[in-house]
């Protein structure tokens, strides 16, 4: 953890653990959309009893990205509690966690639901990845990283996911998803 200046280890103000949380988050959303609107995006365009139409999938995106904010808040918390630092330390933390929490998600989902083998494999690793990133924000941050600085480079990051989401569908790799209803 960082020290003070008198030398002491200190924890981040839950204010600072709060602002570092919402970096790592904003990362994990630009990394959602190149994941899903670029890599899996041939997965979502078949009609599917599993899924919902673009729609409806359109009008609960914010319901998905709580979900990754309540995820990423758990991750900065518990890093912190157990002491992790540094950017690598929080990657395999993150992708630890990420890999028992979607794995399990898409092992349950594959026992009760019609959802594709692709796109749950394709969940558990694409979301495993997304947290394992946000983890190396969070370690980073902890071990001492300025917050501004960091989020200099997640804005940086999410422009470029951005362009290159819209690259794979300008160039058709993958589909540009077409809202009806």
């Amino acid at each position: 953890m960082p020290a003070s200046a008198a030398g002491i280890e200190t924890a981040p103000h839950p204010s600072s653990l709060l602002r570092i949380a919402l970096v790592a988050w904003l990362l994990s959303l630009g990394v959602d959309l190149f994941l899903h609107a670029g890599l899996l995006a041939r997965l979502y365009v078949a009609p599917s009893p599993f899924l919902l139409d673009a729609g409806a999938a359109f009008r609960r995106i914010p319901a998905g990205y709580l979900t990754f904010l309540v995820l990423t808040g758990a991750l900065a918390w518990l890093m912190r509690r157990l002491g992790l630092e540094g950017a690598g330390g929080g990657f395999r933390f993150g992708l630890a966690a990420g890999g028992v929490v979607w794995g399990a998600l898409a092992l349950g989902l594959f026992s009760i639901s019609t959802a594709p083998v692709a796109l749950l494999v394709g969940w558990w690793l694409g979301q495993s990845f997304e947290l394992a990133l946000a983890g190396a924000v969070i370690g980073a941050a902890l071990a001492g990283a300025p917050v501004r600085r960091l989020l200099g480079k997640v804005v940086i990051a999410v422009v470029v996911l951005g362009v290159a989401t819209v690259a794979l569908q300008s160039l058709g790799f993958a589909p540009p998803m077409r809202l009806q209803g």
